[in-house]
């Protein structure tokens, strides 16, 4: 009975079975997540594999070298390359460890013993094994090593054959230059390919023995550092939360570039650096088109000078620099005369050669009327204005009608910014130049003559300066103030002077002939937030890779990359509370500000009027 009972079929046991059955072909019809983020072809070859059209290539690490450095993954993670990397660590019984350890010391003795019995001289590899192995052994016994199986594998991505070839060359070079050995995977790229997949499966297989000293240097998670003893703070280091603190005057050149959509923190960011820079003695000038630099310009006592049709200050573009030291006065004229020609070229439009030959023998004939030969003692001249120029040019042939031109600067709608004699002086150390309430027209020819007259400053005496111009797409706009903005850049450094160019318009400046020279002549870049149409230029030129332009995307404001030379480091711009007061340029906040210095002015008031 027993028997025939267990033989006997349960029906909830079928139907169980049956349930379970259905269950899992209704599972077998469900999309998984495996589904979702598979590749839609994946084709695997001797040495490549192609997931999508994209192709793929797997490296282990097969020997390492007695030493290693801390950082050696470093320039490997650096790497502007699509790469997938995947570390696996075994740890291993000490005990087990230390009998293995113990039957090699008895090795390595017994054959050194046997080589010394036999007269052979000493063999030094034999002898650093030996104290190698019993350096360890000491070490796991103390507790203070351990010891484990480490396998570390890459995959790096191309969308041709002929980059991946590269790309791996690459790779490879970059350990070699360590003496680490790295070999493809041949004939196991998809074992290698699922091994860097974030799945935890090492499906190579291949380690290395590795205790804790040397297992260290592999942690991948490495940052570049920005800081110097010297200089200043710029900001936070977004990668590891230390200070970015840096000197730019220690650099080959003193020369910056920030680039940012608007609203992005570049003024502000340059701010900060002018008043941080104030503090530790350097001058500093800036040209401002928007009088963002005002409220700056008051609260450390510096000069604004308003250059406008109203405005008192006046720049007469006929000024001469003083004592250049190794320079001819010849030198000079010629250097103020092709000066001169390009503000024409701004002035005017475009000259032909007739009317520049005629305008180049006009600027000479100019200074000669005010007795300034090669022969004049310049410390005692009275330069000409735009006045002298008219008139020569009035009696000579074919000058007539660049004359007439030219009296909308001397008569016209024009008159009297450029026809006057200079009255303005750089005795402050920090000057801005506010050219907001020019006409837009007016605007590109004001920044020119401004900065040729801060370069005639900058020239006739050696001091610490940095030169701010802010919004300098308007010189890119025309080849003649661009060709000039890109000869301060290249000449600055003798003069000790730094440019800082800042700019939102990124595409009108890169795609001027001069536009990437003044970059690539600056060795600190400053990235902030960039718009989407900018974005892919911003990373042709800076060499960006997609997490990084994804970043720049991405940022808020105040947020961005630093470029020191060939370094550079995501960054946060942050400033005290007290500096956040005097360089905002957030509308509502500057209107707080005001309203709070009325108020307090009142206070004064009726406190001393109650008195």
């Amino acid at each position: 009975m027993a028997l025939f009972k267990s033989q006997s079929i349960d029906p909830n046991r079928d139907l169980q079975r049956q349930i379970l059955q259905k269950e899992r072909e209704y599972k077998e019809g469900l999309n998984t997540l495996k589904d979702l983020i598979a590749p839609a072809a994946f084709r695997v070859g001797q040495n490549t594999v192609e997931i999508s059209g994209k192709f793929a290539r797997s490296f282990f690490v097969l020997a390492y070298p007695r030493f290693v450095s801390v950082d050696w993954l470093s320039p490997i993670i650096n790497m502007d390359a699509e790469m997938d990397m995947a570390q696996f660590i075994y740890p291993m019984s000490t005990d087990e460890i230390m009998k293995k350890l113990k039957s090699q010391v008895g090795r390595i003795e017994a054959s050194m013993r046997i080589s010394q019995e036999k007269g052979n001289v000493r063999d030094p590899m034999m002898q650093t094994a030996f104290q190698d192995v019993e350096s360890l052994r000491d070490k796991l016994q103390q507790g203070t090593e351990r010891y484990f199986r480490f396998s570390i594998y890459f995959t790096v991505y191309a969308g041709d054959l002929k980059e991946l070839d590269q790309l791996s060359s690459t790779l490879e070079s970059l350990l070699g230059s360590k003496l680490i050995i790295a070999k493809p995977a041949v004939l196991q790229m998809e074992q290698g390919f699922n091994s860097t997949l974030p799945l935890g499966n090492d499906e190579l297989a291949i380690a290395a023995n590795m205790n804790t000293e040397p297992l260290s240097t592999t942690f991948p998670f490495v940052s570049s550092e920005l800081t110097s003893n010297d200089g200043i703070l710029y900001g936070i280091n977004r990668h590891n939360n230390s200070l970015i603190l840096f000197d730019r005057f220690q650099m080959e050149n003193a020369n910056s570039v920030v680039f940012a959509k608007s609203g992005s923190g570049k003024s502000y960011a340059v701010k900060l650096e002018i008043l941080r820079s104030l503090m530790l003695g350097a001058d500093v000038i800036a040209i401002d088109p928007e009088n963002e630099y005002k409220h700056l310009s008051d609260s450390v006592g510096g000069s604004f000078l308003n250059i406008s049709l109203n405005s008192d200050s006046r720049v007469n573009p006929f000024d001469l620099p003083r004592g250049i030291e190794g320079e001819t006065n010849e030198d000079v004229l010629r250097a103020a005369v092709v000066s001169l020609l390009g503000l024409m070229n701004l002035m005017l439009g475009k000259l032909d050669p007739t009317e520049e030959a005629i305008m180049d023998r006009a600027l000479w004939e100019t200074y000669a009327k005010k007795d300034i030969t090669a022969n004049s003692n310049f410390n005692n001249i009275e330069p000409p204005i735009m006045q002298d120029l008219v008139e020569i040019l009035s009696g000579m042939v074919g000058g007539e009608s660049l004359a007439q031109r030219l009296t909308k600067y001397t008569q016209g709608t024009f008159s009297g910014i450029f026809n006057q004699p200079t009255n303005i002086n750089l005795n402050n150390q920090l000057a801005v130049f506010s050219v907001r309430d020019l006409e837009d027209t007016l605007r590109p020819i004001a920044i020119y003559v401004i900065l040729n007259y801060i370069w005639n400053v900058v020239r006739s005496s050696l001091k610490k300066r940095i030169l701010v111009i802010d919004e300098a797409w308007w010189m890119m706009q025309h080849d003649d103030s661009a060709k000039f903005l890109f000869g301060m850049a290249k000449r600055a450094r003798k003069y000790y002077l730094g440019v800082t160019t800042i700019t939102q318009d990124v595409t009108d400046f890169l795609q001027s002939p001069y536009g990437k020279p003044i970059v690539t002549n600056s060795s600190i870049q400053l990235l902030l937030k960039q718009s989407p149409a900018a974005v892919d230029l911003i990373a042709k030129t800076f060499f960006l890779t997609e997490g990084e332009k994804y970043l720049l995307l991405e940022s808020d404001v105040g947020e961005g990359i630093f470029f020191a030379g060939i370094k550079h480091v995501a960054i946060k711009i942050i400033a005290s509370y007290m500096e956040d007061q005097i360089i905002t340029t957030d509308p509502k906040r500057a209107l707080e500000i005001e309203e709070a210095k009325k108020e307090l002015q009142a206070q004064q008031t009726q406190a001393v009027t109650g008195e």
